[in-house]
């Protein structure tokens, strides 16, 4: 038979608040109380239930993992499942489980964050940003919900987000062919009404101008982010009448199409085109020349958001933002 937290403090004498007190190392407890209440716990092998501890402590300890947008972020996107296992195991050390939404009809036919999340009695939740982002997502930053946002801008009162520094990537990027005596390059981006491929392509146009650089209409680009689209992208611009010198990609992903399809057109990398990608997935490592990137450094967005979230559930002052410096790396892609 379960037992219950009442029994449990029957079993020890004390009251179930401070079983409670105990469990969640709460309040000002004796150590003889303690180690009494403990050891009752132990000879018993009890486990609270998830409503038992949830009525103890008005929390859960759960926090919902969100992935938004109607192009969602997929489990096995190499940078973002990065940044959430970096994210879970900090989670974790602080004390949470995580539950993933996947009923998109959760409530009254449509998406509904805010009623899911006090449905399942959540301390808070963090959002992976993909495009397009739903109402819901709007509706859950502006609740009284602890909510954490990865590569989304948040302006809710108990809201923050994390990213990359996106202008810095694109400049660092610019600054990196400008030094080379590479004037001609072209941008990849993501959709054209992604905010985070904007930020990144408006910073690459002020840099190109900046610096005085050969900046062409055609050659600014739009895919989706995956390698498919980066390599129909690149084959449409090798058969123009104008090749760059360099192409830039919002993401390696893209990048490694990009190669693929210079290659195979029987041009060369880096002595006919150059390639730099964004992320620094495990994959540039390996690609055929390895593929020059821009670092985003998902262990420390992941790290990040777990403690920026553990925050506003404890209601401690957090910053709005966190923009985190991104690190060029140049590999055979990209070397002269």
């Amino acid at each position: 038979m379960k037992l219950t937290i009442k029994e449990i403090a029957k079993m020890a004498g004390v009251s179930p608040g401070t079983v409670s007190k105990v469990m969640n190392q709460t309040g000002s407890i004796s150590p003889d109380t303690i180690k009494k209440v403990k050891k009752v716990i132990e000879d018993t092998g009890y486990q609270p239930s998830f409503s038992a501890k949830a009525l103890a402590t008005k929390k859960s300890n759960l926090i919902g993992l969100i992935y938004a947008g109607e192009v969602h972020v997929e489990f096995n996107h190499p940078f973002f499942n990065q940044v959430i296992n970096a994210f879970k195991n900090t989670a974790g050390q602080l004390g949470y489980d995580m539950l993933i939404f996947s009923n998109q009809t959760f409530s009254m036919g449509k998406e509904n964050y805010v009623a899911r999340a006090k449905h399942y009695q959540l301390d808070g939740c963090l959002i992976i940003a993909g495009e397009n982002i739903e109402e819901a997502i709007h509706e859950l930053d502006q609740s009284d919900i602890p909510t954490v946002a990865v590569d989304l801008k948040l302006n809710g009162e108990r809201s923050s987000y994390v990213m990359t520094d996106n202008e810095k990537i694109s400049r660092q990027v610019v600054e990196y062919f400008y030094l080379n005596n590479i004037r001609k390059v072209a941008f990849i981006g993501g959709q054209i009404n992604s905010d985070i491929s904007n930020v990144r392509k408006h910073a690459f146009i002020r840099a190109m101008k900046d610096y005085g650089m050969d900046l062409k209409e055609e050659w600014i680009l739009h895919g989706n982010y995956f390698e498919e689209s980066g390599y129909q992208l690149m084959n449409e611009l090798i058969h123009t009448n104008s090749i760059p010198e360099a192409v830039y990609a919002v993401s390696d992903m893209m990048a490694l199409g990009v190669l693929k399809a210079i290659k195979e057109n029987g041009l060369r990398v880096p002595q006919d085109i150059k390639v730099i990608g964004c992320d620094d997935i495990e994959a540039c490592r390996y690609s055929d020349p390895s593929l020059a990137t821009v670092k985003q450094d998902q262990l420390k967005i992941g790290r990040l958001a777990a403690h920026m979230l553990h925050d506003l559930i404890n209601e401690l002052q957090v910053q709005n933002s966190v923009l985190v410096d991104p690190e060029l790396i140049i590999r055979d892609s990209a070397k002269k």
